[in-house]
């Protein structure tokens, strides 16, 4: 049946998915509360990036700018895959602040060992996030969102792996 074009003009951005209104809904929503949180997980970590100091400032330096490029790798597939399902996302920094979970850091200055371990803390908050995207999106049979999220849960996995060994004082 095709659509008259009055309901195609009410629904300008409800992309066709082939998936319920409900899962639409569902999974838009919880997508759109995850990009807010990468997005704040990416600014924290370029903040802590562009303050770090002491001896081992270059490695750490460093490791936290291929990490904040990897976090923001991940904003634009995972907005494009809310649009694509027929949802709507971020519009603005404001949506972002009112819709992220994880604390910001303004402190003027954080040890360098504190800085990392918050990051460790917050990138396997992010996986546990990302792993109950992934059965919301299990549950409603979106294996496309659930394909992106496996090796974004790859990728954080690997960001708290390494902030671990950073920390490692002893074997």
């Amino acid at each position: 049946m095709e659509d008259s074009p009055k309901l195609r003009m009410s629904a300008a951005l409800h992309t066709r998915s082939g998936l319920s209104n409900e899962a639409v809904h569902e999974i838009s929503t919880a997508a759109t509360v995850l990009l807010a949180d990468i997005f704040a997980l990416y600014i924290k970590t370029k903040n802590f990036h562009w303050h770090m100091s002491g001896p081992h400032f270059r490695d750490y330096h460093l490791l936290l700018d291929d990490q904040a490029d990897q976090i923001l790798a991940v904003t634009d597939p995972l907005a494009e895959r809310v649009r694509k399902l027929g949802g709507t996302t971020i519009r603005s920094t404001g949506d972002i602040a009112r819709r992220q979970r994880f604390l910001d850091n303004d402190a003027d200055f954080v040890q360098p060992h504190e800085a990392l371990a918050e990051l460790r803390e917050d990138n396997g908050t992010l996986v546990a996030r990302m792993r109950a995207m992934h059965d919301l999106c299990d549950e409603h049979g979106d294996v496309a969102s659930a394909s992106l999220l496996e090796n974004w849960i790859d990728e954080a996995e690997q960001r708290v792996w390494f902030l671990f060994e950073t920390l490692r004082t002893t074997n």
